[in-house]
């Protein structure tokens, strides 16, 4: 059994068990979230479809991490004007321990 969601303006397969990186959501290590953005939910030859969710379904997910990613260095350069820009940045994330797919 799996299921498309959406959370953090990005869609995600997901199954029991499963362990995702997700766009930052607010909630301390160990709390549990409820997605209610399911797209679609497949269970072997049985498959429900949203327009554009599937209504009464939900994905529980319990929060594992909460972190920054790796840094992504910007740099920007004009040729023959001296001008040099490097920035760097590190994207907030939270890691999901997928519990429970209903239907």
């Amino acid at each position: 059994m799996y299921a498309i969601v959406r959370t953090g303006g990005k869609q995600y397969q997901v199954s029991n068990g499963d362990r995702l990186r997700v766009e930052k959501l607010e909630g301390a290590v160990g709390d549990t979230v409820e997605l209610t953005d399911v797209l679609m939910v497949a269970d072997g030859e049985n498959i429900q479809v949203g327009r554009p969710v599937v209504e009464n379904a939900k994905v529980i997910a319990k929060i594992a991490e909460q972190g920054k990613a790796k840094k992504v260095i910007i740099f920007k350069k004009k040729r023959r004007k001296g001008y040099r820009l490097r920035k760097g940045h590190r994207q907030m994330f939270t890691a999901l321990q997928i519990q429970e797919i209903s239907a």
